[in-house]
């Protein structure tokens, strides 16, 4: 039995099948000597699983050839895909998402689909269309976030607990028809979860703290305590020393731990085009560092979006 095949994570494992360079000294590495498909040998998967987990962002440059099928392939190597309960996806794919700035731009701090109980434990972002100047994603390490934070503030964040609504939408409009995607979003369901602020996660062991933009109110506290509260341990997570930035080029992929780490788009673009495809992996209800498990507030689904698709910022039925 190896040390990846143990189920005992171990930070200090050395890679013997992949090369991982660290992009800074928290968060983010960049993974050489692969090629992404659903046909990867396991103990390669395990080492880019070991990888994901330890450096929370890995990114793999040159992958111009895969197409949108083939990550969907690879995205099952890592687990069971999770599509987005008010979110077309793209025509002729089964789990992904176009991320087309004529549809909106994510450039607020989030971590993907909190309102959900089981929110995604990793997603896979694949550019397609990068910007000359301009459009890059930062990432920031929730986990090291929690570390830093004073035994008497992580004593805090320990017993708060956060609601978190799809009713918040972290993508700034582009254009006119942009209207109908913001508007399904936010009422194709109204789901709201409340979420520990420390959750633990199930492979590492280690605490981090589950924050973002859907981010609707503290169990307990008054909105202006709960905003208040919002800026103390949003602020923390965001530090630079938590933060790792990626210039985009074409074929680049990103695939992070969205279960220790938020991320925004930097707009700074212009009318430049940017489009990226997205799939996004199941992940675990959380735990509190007692034991207990996220709880599902609200969750009614007003439209069936399974015959509408989305690309190239607009919205429309699937060909039958």
């Amino acid at each position: 039995m190896t040390q990846l095949e143990s189920n005992h994570y171990n930070p200090d494992y050395q890679y013997q099948h992949i090369e991982v360079k660290p992009v800074t000294g928290r968060i983010g590495a960049e993974i050489s000597g692969i090629q992404l498909s659903g046909n990867l040998d396991k103990s390669v998967v395990d080492e880019f699983n070991h990888a994901l987990l330890k450096y929370k962002v890995v990114f793999v440059r040159g992958q111009q050839d895969l197409t949108d099928l083939e990550q969907e392939a690879f995205a099952r190597l890592l687990g069971n895909p999770l599509n987005h309960p008010s979110v077309p996806l793209k025509d002729g794919t089964a789990h992904t998402l176009s991320i087309d700035s004529r549809g909106g731009r994510a450039d607020s701090w989030h971590t993907d689909i909190t309102f959900l109980p089981n929110y995604p434990k990793a997603t896979i972002l694949r550019n397609v269309v990068a910007p000359e100047h301009g459009g890059d994603t930062v990432w920031a390490n929730t986990v090291t976030a929690y570390e830093d934070l004073s035994p008497e503030l992580q004593k805090l964040a320990e017993q708060l607990r956060a609601v978190h609504s799809n009713s918040y939408d972290y993508a700034t409009p582009k254009g006119q028809y942009n209207e109908e995607g913001r508007h399904l979003f936010r009422t194709a369901v109204e789901v709201e979860t409340e979420h520990p602020l420390v959750r633990v996660h199930p492979e590492t062991g280690e605490k981090s703290l589950v924050l973002g933009h859907f981010f609707k109110r503290f169990s307990g506290y008054s909105p202006a305590q709960s905003r208040r509260l919002f800026e103390l341990f949003q602020e923390q997570i965001v530090q630079w020393e938590n933060v790792v930035r990626w210039r985009w080029a074409v074929g680049d992929v990103a695939i992070w731990d969205n279960r220790a780490t938020q991320h925004r788009a930097i707009n700074d673009y212009g009318d430049a085009l940017r489009i990226a495809s997205r799939v996004t992996i199941e992940g675990d209800v959380p735990v509190d560092v007692n034991g207990q498990p996220s709880t599902v507030l609200k969750n009614i689904q007003n439209t069936d979006i399974s015959n509408l698709r989305s690309e190239a910022g607009r919205i429309y039925e699937k060909a039958s």
